[in-house]
């Protein structure tokens, strides 16, 4: 594989159930089996959401991140790991940074922070300046990167804010996820201006939002 390609799985997202399509992995033992498989085919970096077992509803509880990253690791420990942080289904800075507390082996090397709060088709991801500026400074305490979430422009410009405060520091990883009904579409013209904005020493990827779930991730660097 080209050395300066990184391509970072997502396997399950926060939508999908086993109702939609059989296909989805959301307990834990079916999230590291999609994780290993796709490591074999040569990615690079796992983008993790962790669900209930039983209701198969999105979790933040680091005990199944723990178990998921457990499974993980015994076979790939190389493999870049981000927990998401998602607030589309939860809002208290307390219960989203719960699986930054994992340590030593659990630890993960990454964190979701999704900059402003926005619309999607049918629901909000809220993400207060409070909560985001709280997650930054959890994860820049502890050592875990932020996995830098825009979806519009202007998240580009708050994460300019996040640098000038001292939350966040260079080098950056910033997810460009387009086509939100509410957010940047997957337009050239789009995607050039937020590459544009972006701040010195960034590596970008682009996303595209399907009907249910994020597409893979490539990052170019």
């Amino acid at each position: 594989m080209d050395d300066k390609l990184v391509i970072n799985f997502t396997p399950t997202g926060m939508i999908p159930t086993k109702s939609m399509t059989q296909y989805v992995p959301v307990r834990v033992s079916e999230i590291v089996e999609e994780v290993l498989w796709a490591n074999e085919l040569g990615i690079t970096m796992v983008h993790l959401h962790a669900r209930d077992d039983i209701t198969e509803e999105p979790t933040y509880k680091k005990e199944v991140y723990g178990e998921i990253i457990e499974g993980i690791r015994k076979y790939a420990p190389y493999l870049v790991v981000c927990v998401s942080l998602s607030g589309r289904n939860i809002s208290e800075l307390e219960l989203r940074a719960d699986p930054l507390s994992l340590e030593g082996f659990l630890k993960p090397d990454y964190g979701s922070l999704t900059l402003s709060s926005l619309n999607f088709n049918a629901t909000a991801s809220i993400n207060s300046p409070e909560t985001v500026q709280g997650l930054a400074a959890i994860m820049k305490e502890k050592g875990i990167v932020p996995e830098l979430e825009v979806f519009d422009i202007g998240m580009i410009n708050y994460a300019k804010y996040l640098e000038r405060k001292g939350l966040i520091e260079a080098p950056y990883y910033f997810n460009l996820l387009l086509g939100n009904i509410a957010c940047a579409q997957a337009d050239l013209l789009h995607i050039g201006v937020m590459i544009k904005d972006l701040p010195k020493d960034s590596l970008f990827s682009l996303a595209g939002i399907g009907a249910l779930v994020y597409n893979s991730y490539y990052l170019y660097l």
